[in-house]
């Protein structure tokens, strides 16, 4: 497959992108090693990301959130033949529930918990903590695909 045209998406299209979609992959590094997990997020038009992110006590998430990363977030979709992506980076800060405001409520309410997470845990053992990622930079592309005569 060729790539047919590419074009840059408007803040209007990455705020509507967004809106519609509620999960990507988000990247974490800490000491030049780095971690990717599929999350479930809430929108904001003020370019803010809620997650409600789930961990057991020995879990590799949590220890990546303990050292505050820098994080970059992906959400993607594919509609053959147009390819859609955006990526926000920022760091990721932790909400106590003492912090949480109506405003959160109602976001975190958009981070529907994964269908894919499946946990060998007791819930008990599992920790649910409130994350918001304050986007530094937020980029969105549009891509269309031209089936190349010959791959048909």
């Amino acid at each position: 497959m060729l790539l047919d045209e590419e074009t840059i998406l408007s803040d209007e299209e990455i705020d509507s992108f967004l809106g519609r979609h509620e999960t990507g992959v988000i990247s974490l590094a800490r000491e030049g090693q780095p971690y990717a997990v599929p999350i479930s997020y809430g929108y904001d038009s003020d370019h803010r990301f809620y997650l409600r992110l789930i961990s057991n006590p020995e879990s590799e998430k949590r220890e990546f959130l303990k050292s505050s990363p820098h994080a970059r977030l992906v959400v993607y979709e594919e509609d053959d033949p147009i390819y859609t992506s955006v990526v926000a980076t920022g760091t990721l800060s932790e909400i106590s529930r003492d912090e949480l405001t109506v405003e959160h409520m109602e976001q975190y309410g958009e981070a529907k918990r994964p269908l894919f997470e499946i946990w060998g845990d007791s819930l008990p053992a599992l920790n649910v903590q409130l994350y918001r990622l304050d986007s530094d930079e937020l980029s969105g592309r549009r891509a269309e695909m031209e089936r190349d005569a010959d791959s048909s």
